[in-house]
């Protein structure tokens, strides 16, 4: 696999891209997401989580299995949940804030999103803006080029490297507007994060948006880490072996007053049970909500 691209990318990538082709009610739609693999990367990553089988699932015996309903169930229970009920939901937010004149897009950590890519009509009439470190987004554009996409004019891609940039800077120079209503989405990262670098980039933000805009992301609870839910360890387990070990959870309080703190107030909290309800069940399909998951809808309050 090209080492360029972080596993939970490509981890992301491929959930996306195998849910889309082999459910008949999926949660998220991507039929572009294959596109930005080569064949030998999905080949590869397929056969990693049927070899790990007995990881995810110690009771069940891969040699008795066939394997396409194998890899169906592994991808459906423990790799696609997250990613695809979380784009769902943000991409269902977006649109609703776009009838209350949000005008631009903020993809933070855009990883390999192909929402610019989907969403042509959407692009033709507001700005979207990927934020992501300059060696996730040059194997980014790889990839776009390799697939014979153009890029859309409204599409910017802008290159921080969090450890030592200023985003907001970064930002103002790709062509961002402060004084319009924007919407920020923020997904699959702070699990990653020190609390302080979280408190960091929600220190930053805060100054680039128009009251009203709106910040979406998804997070881990306070009862995530010791949580008695095999895929739940088994997803620490395997962001830790993968280099990039999960870090940070949070209480409802917790999350409250820090984003309070950099003018942002809860308006719409979604938890598991939510999730299942209001995503999964209303798709129909043959899925369970990630254990102690939750996603935020924050809104800008000046």
């Amino acid at each position: 696999m090209n080492n360029k691209a972080s596993i939970t990318a490509l981890m992301s990538a491929f959930g996306r891209a195998f849910h889309t082709e082999n459910e008949e009610r999926p949660v998220f739609n991507d039929d572009l997401a294959k596109d930005l693999m080569t064949a030998e990367e999905y080949d590869a990553v397929g056969n990693y989580l049927l070899r790990g089988a007995p990881f995810f699932e110690p009771e069940t015996d891969p040699a008795g299995q066939e394997p396409k309903a194998l890899l169906r169930r592994l991808v459906n229970v423990h790799i696609a949940p997250s990613p695809l009920c979380r784009a769902a939901y943000t991409e269902r937010a977006l649109k609703t804030a776009v009838r209350t004149g949000t005008e631009q897009y903020v993809m933070l950590g855009a990883g390999l999103d192909t929402f610019a890519f989907r969403e042509t009509e959407f692009l033709a009439e507001h700005k979207v803006f990927e934020v992501d470190h300059p060696l996730t987004q040059a194997d980014k554009t790889e990839r776009i080029a390799r697939a014979g996409w153009s890029v859309p004019k409204n599409l910017t891609f802008v290159a921080v490297d969090f450890k030592k940039d200023s985003p907001a800077k970064r930002l103002l120079a790709g062509g961002f507007q402060p004084n319009v209503k924007s919407f920020f989405s923020w997904l699959g990262v702070t699990y990653y994060l020190p609390r302080e670098a979280i408190g960091k980039t929600l220190a930053a933000l805060s100054p680039l948006c128009a009251d009203g805009s709106t910040l979406v992301f998804d997070y881990p609870d306070e009862g995530f880490f010791a949580a008695p839910e095999r895929r739940v360890q088994n997803t620490i387990r395997m962001a830790k072996a993968g280099g990039e070990p999960m870090q940070t959870a949070f209480s409802y309080r917790e999350l409250e007053s820090l984003l309070e703190k950099h003018g942002f107030l809860i308006y719409e909290l979604l938890t598991p049970a939510d999730i299942q309800k209001d995503i999964i069940d209303k798709a129909g399909a043959d899925m369970k909500a990630f254990e102690h998951v939750n996603y935020c809808l924050a809104v800008r309050k000046g």
